[in-house]
């Protein structure tokens, strides 16, 4: 079972139906499970906090919307793939599924609602509900180390991400999207 999050930031590239096809490819062998990123939805959401002055809980509620947003977008790139809401939805049998996050997640407590989880965390938590699963970050950034707190502190990875990670290590990898050869087991290691 392979998790991959697809940056927001991959809404603006070419690269992003060649994912997808890939993907779709891989998940004859495999199941792949897309965990969506915010990309544009989730900035609107940022700015309508800066703007409207509103509490995080709701913020990161917009926030999860935003993420189906996108992966509603991703399912109209790929119709074939699989929606579902929860990881209890993922198929047995190998196929592509796109995750549309919805107002259960918000019941989850090991979440904080706040921007220290972003999509990165969620994609985290989507792979440790599921057994035997690896986790691929797929990102518009290019960098040199797996260091997740190094990665945290210059944005790269959300804040939340290294201890939920330390509470279920999960097999992790980032990506660069001008690299899909490095799919499925040769991105840079997160530790």
């Amino acid at each position: 079972m392979h998790i991959v999050k697809l940056g927001g930031s991959l809404y603006h590239t070419a690269e992003l139906k060649s994912w997808l096809a890939l993907l779709s490819d891989y998940s004859l062998h495999d199941s792949v499970v897309i965990v969506p990123g915010g990309g544009p939805f989730a900035d609107m959401v940022r700015q309508a906090q800066t703007i409207h002055q509103f509490d995080d809980h709701h913020a990161h509620h917009m926030a999860l919307l935003a993420m189906a947003q996108y992966g509603l977008l991703l399912h109209a790139l790929m119709p074939t793939a699989l929606t579902i809401h929860t990881p209890a939805e993922v198929p047995v049998t190998p196929q592509l599924a796109i995750w549309l996050p919805d107002d259960q997640l918000l019941k989850a407590d090991e979440i904080r609602q706040n921007w220290q989880i972003t999509s990165d965390s969620l994609a985290l938590w989507f792979a440790q509900q599921l057994p035997n699963s690896k986790l691929s970050l797929i990102k518009c950034v290019s960098v040199d180390t797996g260091v997740m707190s190094e990665l945290s502190s210059r944005n790269i990875l959300d804040q939340g991400f290294q201890s939920l990670f330390q509470q279920r290590p999960i097999s992790s990898q980032l990506i660069h999207y001008q690299r899909p050869n490095l799919f499925p087991d040769n991105g840079l290691v997160l530790e």
